[in-house]
């Protein structure tokens, strides 16, 4: 069974991309932060994901820890891909999406980062009603996905698994999806 992490910024595309793709793929797809707020409900912790950040952060790394193993457990019996951040960024810096403790736990085979040109990104949140997203600067955009590249390669280098690069431009959904597809095969 194969264990796969996709990641695009906000904006990139990443979640419209792996539905269409998974109309033609058997994946189970779990979010990460899905599986956290799940634990962390069930813990009574929160109520709600957006109680979720304000954990003391001892606590959001044990329910990292805790949501790696059960997406792990439930890669051993079907194909998983996971919707998560590679980074995130905050006003402190970039943040590891993906800290040691959950590579170690997931084991994924593949990371595929999803990227769009930093243009089409900004459109795209502009025209997104369903989110309230930041807006950033072209060349903050770029910096972000530069990171992501850069932690995807040093999480393949702990894990062994694989990089993906797939670009995801406007106007061009059936043949990005046709690649994603390859990948995921």
């Amino acid at each position: 069974m194969k264990l796969v992490v996709l990641t695009g910024i906000p904006g990139s595309g990443s979640t419209t991309l792996l539905n269409k793709a998974l109309e033609e793929v058997e994946y189970l797809h779990l979010n990460y932060g899905d599986i956290m707020t799940e634990i962390a409900i069930e813990e009574k912790l929160v109520e709600n994901r957006d109680e979720l950040r304000k954990l003391p952060s001892e606590t959001q790394k044990i329910i990292q820890q805790k949501a790696a193993k059960r997406i792990k457990e439930r890669s051993e019996s079907e194909n998983v891909i996971v919707d998560t951040h590679c980074t995130i960024s905050t006003p402190d810096g970039f943040l590891p999406g993906l800290p040691i403790w959950v590579l170690e736990k997931l084991k994924p085979s593949n990371f595929i980062l999803v990227e769009a040109n930093p243009d089409e990104i900004i459109y795209r949140r502009l025209s997104d009603e369903t989110r309230s997203r930041d807006v950033e600067k072209a060349k903050n955009i770029k910096l972000h996905q530069e990171m992501n590249r850069a932690a995807a390669m040093a999480y393949a280098t702990l894990t062994g698994a694989t990089v993906k690069i797939i670009e995801n431009h406007d106007n061009h959904l059936p043949g990005t999806v046709a690649r994603l597809v390859d990948v995921l095969k």
